[in-house]
């Protein structure tokens, strides 16, 4: 896949607050147009002592869960780990996996946010207006808004608010299990993220293409 270049990534903090202001202005909150074939599933892990992250991109056919490809990437941590910014810590690393699948996925998983986060440019927004790809988030906790507590049983679900705005949405992935925070990135709305993740949730919390590249991401990071 070729990997659009919309904007720099060694930027001082300030700017990458500035660039996440400009591209919110070009989200697409819609359902996909198109019937969700393929998709992908992406994590990061880090190294500490050697400041070198890993990233990792597994392309599976929907729904039968059938892994197409997977590739993966590393280098040395781009950014600095601050706040609201994730996105210009890991997406690189990310692209550049994603940039080396021979198929282009109709749906990017990501293991963040969506449009819950301050400047509704979460990671999967973010990289969702790169690859002008519909993206889902799913992250494995809150990163802002208020939420009441979904029930017990997988499947229940309850609003995550900002300011009165829905954000996101709580998600009880397995029974008696903490919920995940799903958001529709770009070209994504809140029903079908909220439906797809379920779909592809497998009696684990984190739905199984999200579960499978974190293993392989690790799986990789312990290898080097």
């Amino acid at each position: 896949m070729k990997i659009p270049d919309l904007h720099p990534w060694k930027v001082t903090p300030a700017e990458a607050f500035r660039i996440q202001d400009e591209l919110r202005n070009k989200l697409i909150l819609q359902p996909p147009k198109k019937s969700i074939r393929t998709l992908v599933a992406g994590d990061v892990a880090y190294d500490p002592g050697s400041e070198t992250t890993f990233a990792a991109v597994l392309l599976f056919r929907y729904p039968e869960m059938e892994l197409l490809e997977k590739e993966l990437a590393k280098g040395r941590t781009p950014f600095p780990y601050i706040p609201t910014l994730l996105t210009f810590r890991e997406a690189p690393l990310l692209l550049k996996a994603i940039s080396r699948l021979r198929v282009k996925p109709d749906l990017f998983l990501v293991d963040g946010q969506g449009i819950a986060h301050p400047r509704s440019m979460g990671i999967a927004a973010h990289i969702g207006i790169i690859l002008n790809l519909p993206t889902i988030g799913c992250a494995k906790s809150r990163l802002i808004g208020t939420f009441d507590e979904p029930g017990a049983e997988k499947g229940s679900v309850a609003p995550l608010f900002n300011q009165g705005e829905r954000i996101g949405m709580v998600v009880r992935t397995r029974t008696g299990v903490k919920p995940v925070f799903v958001s529709p990135g770009h070209r994504m709305d809140m029903d079908t993220s909220v439906r797809v993740v379920l779909s592809l949730c497998r009696g684990y919390r984190l739905p199984e293409p999200q579960r499978q590249a974190h293993i392989f991401v690790n799986l990789l990071k312990r290898a080097s």
